[in-house]
């Protein structure tokens, strides 16, 4: 494997199958390298200058000749262009394209995520000739052809720190058929009036296809003249539109709507928090500043509390999930990690945005014309079982069926929500469902309860959302709209075809050859699908940084935690306090042997029958910091151990790790399908290790009580006897 890097392309030959069934290769050829550049530290180490990448995947260090340095000093983080692969005897060699800076620089997380996923960052110079180019306000002929609604009370609500504003809502009474109901228009950002397609802003924004959103900052799918100006619903200017126009029954269901370009005047800006205070307290000051506005804020609040009650008959999925927001100082670092609460006017915002999504879905499938839907299938046939043989466990009464409709799963959730393994349950449901993607296949949102469901309220900050636009005034216009010649992946378009069919045939239908304009927009909704996971990818990764560098500060100290996940080679804990998420390894558990219970999601103890799972509440310490790694370690603290020995020894024993860990898995949730042999092979080492730590706290004690002398000796006897007979302390499952 020397002669190969991460992200080569390469033919393999499988030869055997390990002990769990999964199958082992040999790398015969070398199809494709990797074109993608390197990011790590320089280092200078006995007169050789090697670049150490941030990605362990790599496994190698970069070898640079004196004079391809360029102005880099060591310890910098640079990005390294290759000139040499590897080969079986020799390291791969570069050159430094570029310094980022150092290390410890405000941001460097940031600059090291986007080149390290590959996130365009940097417009091309014609797409920022062609934003300058643009108005800076609407212009009267921009107005030809659209509806006036710059004497409707449209509003924005958004979070705090929200800079680009894609929707606008306003509702009022009226009556529908022959009872009473409401007329709720939600209003999109027109950006297909400025961005044309196949235009240089157009090609940028569908490389990106999605804005990427890191603590501090964000990189725009837009130019910010465009996603912060003109096409920004900015209060008290007009700006172009997209509305869909709706009549909701009193039982919340959407009786009729319509689509047509509009000019709107935005009346105020609502932040969800002052939104939230005045439907609790229309007399309070919040209402006060804005009376003009509270009566239509309570319709709003009407309108959602109906499709609230439709969105339960319909039996859509609705867990409830704790989010977290990082708070960082001027200089990046971060002051604390806070829970994002959704209050009531985040949910309203929601139920309009949805009931807009599907409009735009059945729209475009009840005119024919191709476009994206979001697509959310149920759960997978090994999913499904392994959700059936948990709840079979666990003894819950209730399980899912063959063909599961949402309303099972909701079901569940309702009738477990205040067990003490509540949130054990609703992992393991929401673990058991599939993710959702982009495709012109219509086959349903499985966790919304929707037959068709699509994207149509954020086209500043998503592609498949401008896509939608331009169907949407095609079809109005009664025309056909035409993708642009947009570069379509290969192999990646074969596997989306491959699914598609196979997905076909699962259902009993006749899978159908795909028309070339079909194929086109397949190979788009992939293409956003891909970029979303990345967009997510690099958000993790930069939150992950953050959050190691913050426990740096913490190493020694003990929090309460709850499991969050549980492995074959440790369990995952969340730190109440601080929402951090960290491993305790299987060595660290207790000297005796536990084994993962894959149908309970749980590790028990053989001699004791300890049990950990998702839920069960520990108290740890934090004992390591792997930086580069992005993982961070826990001991589990034991009833009797002394808080002070423990804080001394981690303080004195350089608690902070520079270097990969290897008995951890690659993914939060245990994930990685070669975790669990990763673990094996390292578990020993990591057994060794806890042991000399163990010996270490008991020699360094200071005075103690008889009981805990007593349990001292037990324990040093116990870490010292194994070795005099050459065989480790303590040793993992095999």
């Amino acid at each position: 494997m020397r002669a190969v890097l991460h992200k080569d392309r390469v033919k393999a030959r499988i030869v055997r199958h390990d002990r769990k069934n999964r199958p082992e290769g040999r790398v015969t050829e070398i199809i494709e390298r990797s074109p993608n550049p390197i990011i790590g530290r320089l280092l200078h180490e006995s007169g050789v200058w090697l670049v150490a990448p941030e990605d362990k995947r790599y496994g190698q260090d970069i070898l640079i000749p004196k004079g391809a340095t360029g102005t880099a000093k060591p310890g910098q983080v640079v990005v390294v262009e290759l000139t040499e692969p590897p080969a079986l005897f020799g390291q791969p060699a570069g050159r430094v394209k570029e310094v980022l800076g150092e290390v410890d620089d405000p941001g460097m997380e940031i600059e090291i995520a986007v080149r390290k996923y590959g996130v365009p960052h940097e417009f091309s110079d014609e797409a920022l000739a062609l934003a300058r180019a643009l108005p800076d306000a609407v212009r009267p002929v921009d107005k030809h052809g659209r509806v006036d609604l710059t004497d409707v009370a449209l509003v924005t609500i958004d979070g705090e720190d929200a800079r680009d504003f894609d929707d606008a809502v306003y509702c009022e009474p009226a009556k529908v058929g022959r009872g009473k109901g409401w007329r709720l228009l939600v209003a999109i950002a027109d950006v297909s009036h400025y961005v044309e397609t196949g235009s240089a802003i157009d090609i940028d924004a569908y490389d990106r296809a999605t804005s990427v959103y890191f603590p501090r900052r964000v990189i725009p799918m837009l130019p910010e003249k465009l996603s912060n100006g003109l096409c920004s619903l900015n209060p008290n200017v007009e700006r172009l539109c997209m509305v869909c126009d709706m009549l909701i029954t009193a039982k919340g269901e959407v009786h009729a709507y319509q689509f047509y370009p509009a000019v709107m005047f935005s009346h105020a800006r609502f932040t969800y928090t002052e939104v939230a205070a005045i439907l609790a307290n229309t007399r309070g000051p919040e209402a006060a500043q804005r009376k003009a506005l509270v009566p239509h804020l309570l319709d709003l609040h009407d309108v959602y509390q109906a499709l609230l009650k439709e969105r339960g008959v319909r039996g859509a999925v609705d867990f409830e999930t704790t989010e977290t927001q990082i708070v960082c100082d001027d200089a990046g670092r971060i002051e604390k990690i806070v829970p994002r609460t959704r209050n009531v006017a985040h949910r309203l915002i929601e139920e309009a945005m949805l009931s807009a999504n599907v409009c735009s879905a059945d729209f475009i499938a009840q005119s024919k014309h191709v476009g994206l839907f979001r697509v959310h299938e149920g759960p997978t046939p090994e999913k499904k079982d392994m959700l059936r043989s948990y709840l079979k466990a666990i003894g819950l009464g209730l399980t899912i069926g063959d063909d599961p409709m949402p309303g099972e799963f909701q079901s569940i959730a309702l009738a477990t929500k205040d067990r003490p393994d509540a949130q054990q349950i609703h992992s393991m449901l929401l673990r058991s469902m599939s993710q959702a993607i982009y495709t012109p296949m219509n086959n349903g949102h499985f966790g919304l309860a929707y037959e068709a469901y699509t994207h149509f309220t954020s086209p500043i900050r998503r592609y498949p959302d401008l896509l939608v636009h331009r169907v949407i005034k095609a079809v109005l216009k009664q025309a056909k709209y035409q993708l642009p010649a947009l570069p379509t992946p290969g192999e990646a378009h074969a596997k989306l075809s491959k699914r598609l069919a196979a997905r076909a045939v699962e259902s009993d239908q006749k899978p159908k050859k795909p028309t070339v304009d079909q194929l086109a927009w397949q190979a788009a909704g992939l293409h956003c699908s891909a970029n979303e996971r990345r967009a997510d990818e690099a958000s993790r990764d930069v939150e992950a940084w953050l959050k190691c560098k913050y426990m740096r500060g913490h190493l020694g100290e003990e929090f309460g935690g709850v499991v969050s996940s549980a492995t074959s080679f440790g369990i995952f804990v969340t730190l109440d306090a601080m929402y951090v998420e960290g491993l305790v390894h299987i060595t660290e558990l207790g000297s005796e042997y536990f084994r993962f219970d894959e149908a309970r999601q749980e590790l028990r103890g053989e001699r004791t029958g300890m049990r950990y799972a998702i839920g069960t509440r520990v108290r740890v310490q934090v004992s390591r910091v792997d930086l580069d790694g992005r993982k961070i370690d826990f001991r589990l603290v034991h009833e009797g151990e002394e808080l002070m020995t423990r804080a001394m020894k981690d303080k004195s024993g350089g608690g902070v790790f520079d270097g990969p860990s290897d008995e951890r898995s690659g993914s939060r949730k245990g994930g990685d399908k070669y975790a669990d042999k990763r673990a094996d092979k390292s578990a020993g080492k990591r057994s060794d290790r806890s042991a000399a730590r163990s010996t270490g706290a008991s020699d360094r004690g200071a005075a103690r009580s008889p009981i805990q002398s007593l349990k001292a000796a037990v324990k040093k006897a116990a870490a010292g006897a194994p070795r005099k007979s050459g065989k480790p302390s303590k040793k993992p499952r095999r």
